[in-house]
């Protein structure tokens, strides 16, 4: 489990992750980090993380801004080689190993505009060699799934930024990669729709069950639609605490977030971020 070079407000549980609707867990990680420390010149911004990941498991990172987050996301997809430390997903460790196993969603949609919402969604099958039209029969049942259906040839201009992020969610599962890696989806909605976008999310994880790393600046975000939740200092980050979520992602989110225990925990986790700023 998760341990930082300081001890964590919270222990780590020891039992098998509670039935939120994902995969079941494997005795195998699929993500396996020790020792991981990265720094930029001398600038020093992960300090000997460590973290396993499950099989079907959601953890989600919070912590100050600047503290390292998306560089753990970069390392972790292959897109960085840390300083220190090692890193393992599935049954590679090498840069180019992990960046096959790792489907990686940032905080824009990135959709290209000249296209169809359909074949934006579809790119990676069209990456892999698939005609258009074997690409978007791939896409189109999952358009109908996430609310989508009837905005299949809407070009992105056309659609909200909600419907924005459903496509570059479903983009990022026809990618096909075992491992999801969620930068800060919803950053950038309105407080209304990024609401809405969670419950939605909170639904398309349980029927597309994946590996996910989910990186937000949002406490009840990250507890409501993870299974645990790892708080992170500021820079050079350690873990100082770790939150195991206490309801199910089927319920709704405002039945969710008005628990005691739910409000508790955010309690605890906004004190163990507001500690490690002083």
């Amino acid at each position: 489990m998760q341990r930082g070079t300081e001890a964590p407000v919270e222990e780590p549980r020891t039992s098998s992750r509670p039935d939120r609707g994902g995969a079941p867990a494997s005795a195998e990680p699929t993500i396996a980090v020790a020792g991981l420390s990265h720094s930029f010149g001398t600038l020093r911004v992960i300090e000997r993380l460590e973290l396993e990941l499950e099989a079907g498991e959601l953890v989600g990172l919070v912590g100050p801004s600047g503290c390292g987050k998306s560089t753990l996301l970069e390392l972790v997809a292959g897109l960085r080689e840390p300083t220190a430390g090692t890193l393992r997903v599935g049954d590679q460790n090498t840069t180019s190993g992990r960046l096959a196993q790792c489907a990686y969603m940032a905080q824009r949609d990135l959709l290209l505009p000249w296209l169809a919402a359909i074949d934006n969604a579809a790119l990676a099958p069209r990456n892999r060699g698939a005609s258009r039209a074997e690409a978007r029969a791939e896409a189109a049942p999952l358009f109908d799934r996430f609310g989508l259906a009837g905005f299949e040839l809407a070009r992105p201009a056309e659609l909200s930024g909600g419907m924005r992020q459903r496509v570059a969610f479903l983009r990022t599962l026809l990618a096909g990669k075992p491992v999801l890696l969620l930068d800060e989806p919803f950053a950038s909605l309105d407080a209304i729709t990024r609401a809405e976008m969670q419950e939605w999310l909170a639904g398309a994880l349980v029927t597309q069950a994946r590996s996910a790393v989910l990186v937000s600046h949002d406490v009840e975000e990250a507890l409501y639609l993870c299974d645990r939740v790892l708080v992170l200092s500021s820079r050079p980050a350690v873990v100082v605490a770790e939150l195991a979520a206490p309801s199910p992602r089927a319920l709704p989110r405002n039945q969710v977030v008005a628990d005691p225990a739910f409000v508790a925990l955010r309690e605890r986790a906004l004190w163990a971020l507001q500690e490690r700023r002083r």
